[in-house]
């Protein structure tokens, strides 16, 4: 193979990041930071970040809760995706997009880490694109089954890093990569 035919295109995939679904998330200032750092880190390096927001009965589009997080560097060069289920791809344009673009490659980040996170991260690798989860960018909060059972949100995360880097599907990488080690 040359060299063209082995490098990835890549896109920054920011999922879910609103005002609504980040309100009481674990560590959230610190995970809208890092995701900064990354569309800086991809501003630089020209690549196409996509922003992802979701609606449903719960989050109505066009309310505060819907809007993405105002600290997030937004740009009206980037790509806008709304969706209704846990995967972004579900029911959107986001496989078209890619494929448009180019991208074999999504660097996702974003919220719920046990939900939209982790049903886009399995959806990405499942459509044959390689993957980096950007572990110190993704969120979520506490489950409280209210019968004594608890799963804080650190542990939630902390599965889903793990799992990202342990899971296999043929002829695809995956990979967890921390904000400020992450290299276009």
């Amino acid at each position: 193979m040359t060299k063209d035919q082995n490098e990835k295109k890549m896109a920054l995939l920011i999922v879910d990041v609103q005002n609504g679904v980040i309100k009481s998330a674990y560590n959230k200032d610190q995970v809208v930071e890092n995701i900064n750092i990354m569309i800086s880190k991809a501003r630089k390096s020209n690549v196409p970040i996509i922003w992802v927001q979701h609606a449903d009965n719960e989050l109505i589009k066009n309310t505060f809760e819907w809007e993405i997080d105002p600290r997030l560097e937004q740009s009206s060069d980037d790509y806008y995706i709304e969706k209704g289920f846990n995967s972004s791809f579900e029911k959107t344009n986001l496989d078209a997009l890619t494929k448009q673009l180019g991208v074999n490659k999504i660097i996702l980040m974003g919220a719920a880490s046990n939900w939209c996170i982790r049903a886009t991260a399995y959806a990405s690798l499942e459509r044959g694109y390689d993957l980096c989860l950007i572990g110190d960018a993704h969120t979520t909060e506490t489950m409280d089954f209210g019968d004594g059972v608890v799963i804080e949100a650190k542990d939630i995360i902390l599965e889903l890093n793990t799992a990202m880097q342990w899971v296999e599907y043929p002829d695809r990488t995956n990979e967890t990569v921390k904000a400020d080690e992450f290299e276009f």
